[in-house]
């Protein structure tokens, strides 16, 4: 890696002063005055808020420790501080957008880095069709069931999705994150409200600590507990992808990674919290076990009433769209990204004259998306397999993405030796942070059957390709290294 490290500003030309940079051809990069909280509310959107209300908290109580789920949660919560300590840390360090991609290869090498690239793109493209699947069900179960509409197949709200999000995804980055703000607002409220009226009357015995009481922390299947609730906190990480669009970046990206997951904590805290009062210590683990959707659907019946269902429903149709679009966003600029250091094709790193964004590798990530969705509706796929499947997998290579950030973040800091960078955000914190999260990799691996929902045979294939994808990208960039060096000295753009 020392050989890595001596990469000149002449390779990635970035004029600081201006704020904008451009490749040899004199393509304007990506800028944009994304704020604080653009960035955190295009984040929970990748989260879907209220598809863990409704989808994984009751799987947690059912299948993991049962009534200790919220300090699950806070637990999780914590990890995930620990590790944004270093991540914040070396976002102020590398210029660059990327995130995992990014700070990998500073950490770890060109070749791991862009293996893990390779992993990264491939996992939000599965989170991506898996979501698509997932919302033309959800808008299928709306209009029959709540609106009275046609029975139409599934594939073609999908279909209509895809659409929108294309469009959205062409334009600059800032018109998708107002609308994100909206729909992220509507449903923080509808939660909260949940939250606050439960809190409110008592539930069905009153209000008690019951979950945090250390048996029942501990009590259930533990680790299934530890390894969904962090997969609850999948998407903070792409704050740093939105690098080259945020305002004043070395400010807003550690503050909008920090309030992400202290939000995304305390909210699934308290609102797991409310559910167990709200359904009752005696009957919500046996409940949740035997139907965790329609657990958490009931609860919101009884408290809030059968109107605010059918509130929640339409905003759960809205919270996956929301979360569809952000993760068009990042997959479209991982692409980007790639393309920009010549791993893709150049034509894709073109940004747009006037609305500044990645519009080509945004038509790319959309064309990928509709060819890998047709795939699977030809091999008949069902809607709801699509989603487990995908979503729990992209979910399990995420933890393994977490994790060799932190080791990278350990690595990087050693071998620079930062004087104002302090031990604890250098050593301490991201070494704590890799100890959590290699336990976490390991349940993963124990439980991705559990996690997607179907065969160990499935799950074994699926730990081998995205194995198989890491072990590709170092061998890619051992090639490039033998017989195209400009290219792999372009590996993640690192400017140090």
């Amino acid at each position: 890696m020392a050989q890595d490290s001596d990469i000149a500003l002449s390779v990635n030309p970035v004029v600081a002063r201006s704020g904008q940079t451009a490749d040899e051809g004199g393509a304007t990069r990506l800028r944009g005055h994304m704020g604080v909280f653009d960035i955190v509310f295009t984040v929970l959107a990748f989260n879907a808020p209220l598809s863990v209300f409704v989808g994984f908290i009751t799987v947690i109580i059912g299948f993991g420790n049962g009534l200790g789920v919220p300090v699950t949660y806070l637990g999780a919560g914590l990890l995930m501080m620990l590790f944004a300590v270093g991540f914040t840390a070396m976002s102020r360090r590398l210029p660059n957008p990327g995130a995992f991609y990014a700070y990998i290869t500073a950490g770890l090498g060109r070749p791991l880095g862009l293996g893990a690239a390779f992993v990264a793109l491939v996992s939000y493209l599965f989170i991506l069709v898996g979501g698509y699947a997932f919302g033309g069900l959800s808008w299928q179960a709306l209009v029959r069931d709540v609106l009275g509409g046609p029975d139409l197949p599934w594939y073609l709200y999908t279909g209509l999705v895809m659409v929108i999000v294309g469009v959205l995804g062409y334009f600059r980055i800032q018109l998708s994150a107002r609308i994100l703000t909206v729909f992220m607002c509507f449903e923080i409220v509808a939660i909260v409200a949940y939250d606050l009226v439960v809190l409110g009357r008592g539930g069905v015995s009153g209000v008690n600590l019951e979950s945090f009481a250390p048996s029942n922390i501990v009590s259930g299947s533990i680790g299934l507990a530890v390894l969904f609730g962090i997969v609850c906190f999948s998407g903070f990480e792409a704050t740093a992808v939105f690098r080259e669009e945020a305002r004043d970046p070395e400010r807003t990206i550690p503050r909008a990674t920090y309030l992400a997951i202290a939000l995304m904590a305390g909210l699934y805290a308290l609102s797991s919290w409310a559910m167990v009062i709200g359904i009752g210590t005696d009957t919500i683990v046996a409940d949740s076990a035997a139907d965790p959707t329609g657990t958490a659907l009931g609860t919101v019946a009884v408290y809030l009433g059968t109107i605010s269902l059918d509130v929640i429903t339409v905003l759960l149709c809205t919270s996956i769209f929301a979360a569809n679009l952000a993760t068009h966003n990042v997959t479209g600029r991982y692409i980007y990204s790639l393309s920009v250091d010549r791993i893709f094709p150049k034509a894709l790193s073109v940004v747009h004259k006037t609305e500044v964004s990645p519009h080509r590798a945004s038509i790319a990530t959309s064309v990928i998306s509709l060819v890998a969705l047709a795939g699977c509706i030809v091999g008949k796929g069902e809607a709801t397999t699509l989603y487990a499947v995908l979503v729990g997998i992209g979910g399990y290579s995420l933890i393994l993405l977490l994790l060799l950030t932190s080791l990278s973040v350990v690595a990087y800091f050693r071998r620079t030796g930062d004087p104002e960078v302090t031990l604890w955000r250098s050593l301490v914190a991201p070494s704590l942070a890799s100890a959590g999260l290699l336990v976490a990799f390991v349940l993963a691996t124990q439980n991705v059957a559990a996690m997607i929902g179907g065969s160990q045979g499935m799950a074994d294939f699926l730990i081998g390709l995205f194995l198989g994808l890491l072990v590709l990208g170092v061998v890619v960039a051992l090639v490039l290294r033998s017989r195209r060096p400009d290219v792999y000295r372009r590996i993640g753009r690192q400017d140090i």
